[in-house]
């Protein structure tokens, strides 16, 4: 399902800072966070259909996706984890690419899709729900937003708990430099959860119940699933990006931070 909170182009040193939780069945083989083949895209991977849910690359573009919840679903959609990648590996920008794919998002299940280029400072939404309304492709304003598993900055009860706690968060270090993984450690492994009155009704309540919270883990017919890894990924004004995560290894949890410098935004003496 995932969750994220972003700023996008709304502090004095990071244009883009993201905090995401990746939530998935624990069964489910994956990659951790890595430079793919070819040495251009980091992010971690989906091994069973080989998308991924975050990645970035060395020439500053940057997508992520989250799950719609919805009852009905297409038995043989493409996998969501594709969106992301073509992005990555294409030469469109942001805009070039949502309106390219919006010609073939019904093949797909329900998704939240965030592109963004840090080099043209440019961020474009795409969701493919509701069915019922044309896909919607549209800029990201600067600021702070949400994305759970609704459609961008809806007022679900996690996604303000978390956004909440984000702004709180940056109104207590301000201009200075942000500690992105205690802010993910302190946000992101939140497991209050709703009350029934609460829940958005789309799924059996005790279902809906387990995933209320922003840190998910929930055993399932199919087997444990909830949260497997938490990042947190910022780009600084000068053109460094820390990618940070913390992820689930055979019921471990480990973490590692890797970092680079975008080629465009490389400062020369």
């Amino acid at each position: 399902m995932c969750i994220a909170v972003f700023l996008w182009q709304a502090h004095p040193l990071y244009p883009f800072l993201l905090l995401l939780n990746r939530d998935e069945y624990h069964s489910r083989p994956t990659k951790p966070l890595g430079w793919w083949e070819g040495g251009e895209i980091l992010g971690g991977k989906d091994e069973l259909a080989g998308g991924t849910w975050l990645g970035c690359t060395r020439d500053g573009k940057i997508a992520f996706i989250t799950n719609v919840r919805e009852v009905k679903s297409i038995p043989q959609a493409k996998s969501r984890g594709d969106l992301t990648l073509r992005f990555l590996e294409s030469n469109k920008n942001p805009k070039e690419y949502a309106e390219e794919l919006s010609k073939e998002a019904d093949q797909y299940n329900g998704f939240n899709l965030i592109l963004a280029d840090i080099t043209s400072k440019s961020m474009v939404y795409l969701t493919n729900r509701p069915k019922s309304e044309n896909v919607m492709v549209m800029e990201v304003t600067p600021g702070m937003h949400v994305l759970s598993n609704a459609s961008l900055d809806s007022p679900w009860p996690k996604a303000q708990r978390l956004g909440h706690g984000f702004k709180d968060l940056l109104e207590k270090y301000g201009e200075a430099e942000l500690p992105t993984k205690e802010m993910a450690e302190i946000l992101m492994t939140n497991t209050i959860k709703d009350d029934e009155s609460m829940l958005p009704g789309i799924y059996p309540s005790e279902r809906e119940h387990q995933l209320s919270s922003i840190f998910i883990e929930a055993d399932t017919p199919l087997g444990r699933y909830g949260t497997r890894s938490t990042c947190a990924l910022s780009v600084k004004s000068s053109g460094e990006v820390n990618f940070y995560e913390r992820y689930l290894d055979k019921d471990q949890w480990k973490e590692h931070t890797m970092s680079y410098q975008i080629k465009k935004m490389e400062v020369h003496g």
